[in-house]
């Protein structure tokens, strides 16, 4: 499932063509993704403006100029590709690849397609000035990259757990858009063990956490991402921040602290691996 740095790699790799453009014509190549597409889905696109490009939590968020909102969730092998027309050139489509379900053509030529191939995805027009209040967002969190977060905030997000560090950490409810992958990677970064209780971190320990969790995100999204599988970027290419996992689907590596001499190992919390260092993380 793509994570807070790749849906926030798509949003900015989407931006240029979504924001302040109009859609021409839009298309459903099918009645439904994960959940059937709203009624008349199509129609309420069309001869739309995006005026801006958003992200909550794993979610993009385009605000339209009819007062609705297009959320889109990429499920877990969604991905958009922006396909411009030659200036000068006839435009020559790619056809429709089997997977292809949403088409956007805006005017001025650019097209951006949608492809799942299982369709765990989805898209949903939402009342923008009710968005907030919608079952989707009612109940999210903050965002680990908004001015919000710090370590006072997180204090109080974690106050009196005795859930798992980690499980409390990927409860969206707490904190918006963090997954597995970098779950695992800032608590190794802040040296904070995944299995201790949430509600038993000290103000310095809340701190450096906090730093972490920002700091591994943004490395994320220069790297465009992390691609284990299906993770693409607009313009085709993989992620690569994969390739600087410190302890995510390391098992049985040396941890790469400095003078650890600590190995990685694997636990399973909620159905999940989690890669951690049992020397240093405490």
């Amino acid at each position: 499932m793509p994570e807070l740095p790749e849906v926030e790699t798509v949003r900015r790799g989407l931006s240029p063509t979504f924001i302040g453009a109009r859609i021409a014509h839009a298309q459903a190549r099918r009645p439904n993704l994960r959940f059937p597409f709203p009624e008349r889905f199509v129609a309420r696109l069309e001869g739309c403006r995006v005026l801006d490009l958003r992200r909550r939590a794993k979610y993009l968020l385009a605000d339209l100029d009819s007062g609705e909102t297009l959320a889109m969730h990429l499920g877990m092998s969604g991905s958009f590709r922006v396909e411009e027309q030659p200036v000068g050139q006839f435009y020559h489509p790619r056809g429709k690849p089997l997977h292809d379900h949403v088409v956007f053509d805006f005017e001025g030529g650019v097209r951006v397609v949608y492809n799942d191939p299982r369709r765990f995805g989805f898209m949903d027009l939402i009342a923008t000035e009710r968005l907030d209040q919608h079952p989707l967002f009612a109940e999210i969190g903050m965002e680990p990259l908004g001015l919000d977060f710090n370590a006072a905030t997180l204090a109080r997000a974690l106050q009196g757990s005795r859930a798992p560090l980690k499980a409390a950490l990927l409860d969206q409810r707490r904190v918006a858009g963090l997954g597995n992958i970098y779950v695992c990677e800032a608590l190794h970064d802040a040296r904070l063990s995944p299995l201790r209780a949430a509600g038993s971190l000290k103000r310095s320990e809340t701190t450096k956490l906090v730093r972490a969790i920002r700091e591994v995100l943004e490395a994320a999204i220069k790297a465009g991402g992390s691609t284990l599988r299906d993770h693409r970027q607009t313009d085709g290419n993989l992620g690569y921040f994969q390739h600087n996992f410190a302890v995510y689907d390391r098992e049985g590596a040396a941890c790469g602290h400095a003078r650890c001499g600590g190995i990685v190992s694997r636990a399973v919390q909620s159905g999940r691996s989690t890669f951690y260092c049992g020397a240093c993380q405490r």
